[in-house]
């Protein structure tokens, strides 16, 4: 009864607005978290480590405890993303949660959670372009377009026809300091100009891996007008660094 009266009472504009306002459509949504076989992404599509990567797994779940063997859930998925030509299968999820010994669903939690992890094929150079506030003020959407025009017009979230290329429009990776930047696989390659970024793009193309790191000259992050605090040359972080940062 109450019901009834409260629907007589609401004029039908609101209902309307009220509807409108809480539908979302399904093909937006579900595709963030609903996994559904296709002929390249089903369960029946054998996957497991290969001899080297299962060592290196087992190293990886060394580091804990036996019964928080779980925890090692994140970088199991992103060593099996790597031998999975870089991407997350319904059936490295699974390899993984039994490998873990922990329900599947716990793992696909996990995967549909991070966006580090790809639910879908990418190509060989999977280029993140990020366009958080730093980066955008610096240019970032004229580097996302230059990314986009040099590669056939594709548009975020595609990859080219000769599956060369993917690229995704990404949040900040962390070097604001040399903004804008975009990264290729694992290298970060900052202070891009459309014109350095073309060049990058081209090295790519040709089989070749251009130097990661800023490409405006700077080494690092320094001041562009050369030392002004310091009086010598700072030691640099050896180990820490990858060797052509050393």
């Amino acid at each position: 009864m109450f019901s009834s009266i409260a629907r007589r009472a609401i004029p039908r504009a609101s209902l309307a607005q009220r509807r409108f306002l809480s539908t979302t459509p399904a093909r937006r949504s579900d595709a963030l978290f609903v996994h559904r076989d296709t002929k390249y992404n089903n369960p029946k599509i054998p996957f497991e480590f290969n001899t080297e990567n299962m060592k290196r797994a087992q190293e990886i779940i060394a580091r804990y405890p036996p019964q928080y063997k779980k925890a090692a859930v994140i970088p199991l998925l992103d060593l099996g993303q790597r031998q999975n030509k870089g991407w997350t299968s319904i059936s490295v999820m699974n390899y993984v949660a039994k490998l873990l010994e922990m329900p599947a669903m716990r793992v696909y939690e996990v995967a549909t959670f991070y966006t580090m992890f790809n639910r879908e094929p990418i190509g060989t150079h999977f280029v993140q372009v990020c366009t958080t506030t730093p980066c955008m003020l610096r240019g970032s959407t004229e580097i996302l377009n230059t990314v986009c025009s040099q590669l056939g017009g594709i548009h975020p979230g595609q990859t080219t026809k000769d599956g060369k290329f993917t690229v995704v429009e990404v949040e900040c990776q962390g070097a604001c300091s040399n903004a804008p930047m975009m990264a290729v696989g694992d290298d970060f390659y900052e202070d891009l100009t459309p014109e350095s970024t073309k060049k990058v793009l081209d090295a790519f193309a040709k089989g070749e891996k251009p130097k990661p790191g800023p490409q405006s000259g700077r080494q690092t992050s320094e001041n562009s007008a050369g030392l002004t605090n310091l009086t010598t040359k700072p030691y640099g972080p050896g180990e820490f660094c990858q060797p052509e940062f050393q």
